[in-house]
């Protein structure tokens, strides 16, 4: 059996940061393990390529249950398989989120995750090419660039959206949070800047850091209730490596659950009927699920000015060069706007794609077109990650619950009917030929009976272990997993509630915050606050 110091079990967006950061010491030794490949793939470099990477072998590949706000549907749910995870198959939009959720996080009994406390550590992993300010850092891993691309479709949504009364916002991570405009993205030179990119390989020749790729962890090794290790597969090898201080589990909202869970930690009927041992009582574990479902309107157009068969030698040869179509991060342009003027902060945010964003994207576009989503920000709707099966190759069974709480419909609701409104608005309806997919009319009882028909979600499910004090808490403000020791989790399934905005950057900056946990650091907090 290897032994190291920490095991880290996942090598995504926080696996990557953690792996970085505690290897920094060169008398620590690390083992970050990823169960998918190498990021090797050409299309997870290729910024508009993100689709083609769906059901491949970068993907987990997950599927909900049959949603009861969804029409009884099953909806599609990609994560990243790979190195960098869910960061090298995301859309890359950098966006920290609202001072308020952290602010509510600290409220709630996290303490210490104020937006005063967080905004260091996004500072600390930035490396911002618009350059440095109290709000935002330079020369961290994580190059966040302005778009390089930026298509005409979604230049006249910014233009249309004032035509509708909504403000210009040029930094979504500034002062204020209301407005549209083009997204920031984890992107250098062109390329995706994923956490492995940014985090891992330029650390990877360090002697006390190894990394281990096709190695699916099956469960987390305890010594009474004290975590020693894991166990793990490479085809049918049974592989055991020790954690002498800690195994740190960065399998995200879907996984960390699932191997907690087959780990012995949950609560005591389920655990007997899986005929898993009991560890510790855990009755949070998998509760909580937490996502932001969107829907969109999709429109034919009438010009060739979308991202359809945009994957050509001429393009290609322009994106090696850091420029062209194919530095798209798909999600060009959008914004936040509050659908009740009454509300303290945005609740539904767009993303303008210019395609035609076809099934969930699992099929080629059908002809020129945009694709305007709308999402829900601060969702009250739950879900759950359950366990199903013993044998740890088998999935888990995900409900998520969406546009199952009415405040969660009527923003939505309200939102699309902002994006009809958007898109009917010049210059944005000058490119419109005709509707592909859009509701009926803008009346209310049609825009719910289309977003019930056509959400997904947008990638940013959280929650599943839950930090706090709570009797539903799974893990402590320092993220140690509750009942045990010498296990904590460290991921986007720890966020009390989701963020308003992409998760992506969160759960860097989480990860960079638990690092500094884990080795015994505290950071200054400045005196300035996040975007609001």
């Amino acid at each position: 059996m290897s032994s190291y110091d920490y095991v880290i079990v996942g090598a995504g967006s926080a696996g990557c940061v953690l792996a970085n950061r505690l290897s920094e010491d060169p008398d620590t030794s690390v083992l970050l393990i990823e169960a998918g490949p190498p990021d090797t793939a050409d299309f997870i470099h290729i910024p508009a390529a993100m689709a083609a990477l769906f059901r491949s072998q970068n993907d987990w590949d997950y599927t909900t249950g049959y949603e009861p706000g969804a029409n009884d549907r099953r909806v599609y749910l990609p994560r990243g398989k790979t190195l960098g995870g869910s960061s090298s198959i995301n859309a890359m939009i950098y966006i920290r989120g609202n001072r308020v959720d952290f602010d509510e996080w600290a409220a709630e009994g996290c303490e210490g995750w104020t937006s005063e406390a967080m905004l260091p550590y996004f500072r600390k992993s930035e490396d911002n090419e618009r350059g440095e300010d109290a709000l935002h850092g330079v020369g961290g891993p994580l190059r966040v660039s302005d778009a390089r691309a930026r298509s005409v479709t979604a230049e006249a949504f910014v233009e249309a959206a004032q035509q509708v009364g909504l403000p210009v916002n040029e930094d979504f991570n500034g002062p204020e949070q209301d407005g549209v405009g083009f997204y920031q993205v984890t992107q250098r030179d062109g390329k995706r800047c994923s956490t492995a990119v940014g985090f891992l390989h330029p650390v990877s020749d360090r002697p006390n850091l190894t990394v281990e790729t096709h190695l699916h962890v099956t469960k987390v090794l305890f010594e009474g209730t004290r975590a020693t290790g894991v166990e793990a597969l490479r085809l049918s090898d049974v592989l055991t490596f020790s954690a002498e201080k800690e195994v740190i589990v960065c399998g995200g909202a879907y996984n960390s659950p699932h191997i907690l869970t087959l780990s012995g930690l949950g609560r005591a009927e389920e655990l007997e009927l899986l005929q898993i041992p009991q560890v510790a009582e855990v009755p949070g574990m998998g509760m909580n699920l937490s996502d932001h479902p969107t829907a969109g309107l999709n429109l034919v157009i009438k010009t060739e000015d979308s991202l359809k068969d945009a994957l050509n030698d001429e393009n290609l040869a322009a994106w090696a060069q850091g420029g062209g179509p194919l530095t798209s991060n798909v999600g060009e342009s959008g914004g936040f706007y509050r659908t009740d003027p009454s509300l303290p902060v945005p609740d539904v945010q767009f993303h303008m794609v210019p395609a035609m964003f076809e099934q969930e994207g699992l099929v080629p576009p059908p002809a020129h077109g945009i694709t305007l989503s709308c999402c829900v920000l601060r969702p009250e709707s739950r879900g759950q990650v359950a366990t199903v099966s013993p044998d740890p190759t088998t999935k888990p069974l995900i409900i998520h619950g969406y546009l199952t709480e009415e405040a969660d419909v009527r923003s939505l609701v309200k939102g699309v009917q902002k994006a009809l409104e958007i898109v009917a608005a010049e210059p944005l309806a000058s490119f419109v030929a005709e509707a592909h997919v859009v509701p009926e009319s803008s009346s209310d009882e049609d825009v719910e009976a289309f977003v019930r028909a056509t959400m997904q979600t947008i990638y940013h499910p959280v929650g599943t272990c839950k930090m706090g004090t709570d009797e539903m808490a799974v893990v402590d403000p320092e993220c140690r997993v509750r009942g045990v020791e010498g296990l904590r989790v460290v991921d986007a399934s720890v966020f009390p509630s989701v963020p308003r905005g992409n998760t992506n950057a969160p759960t860097i900056a989480l990860a960079e915050r638990a690092a500094d946990l884990i080795r015994g650091r505290t950071t200054a907090s400045p005196e300035v606050a996040l975007a609001g």
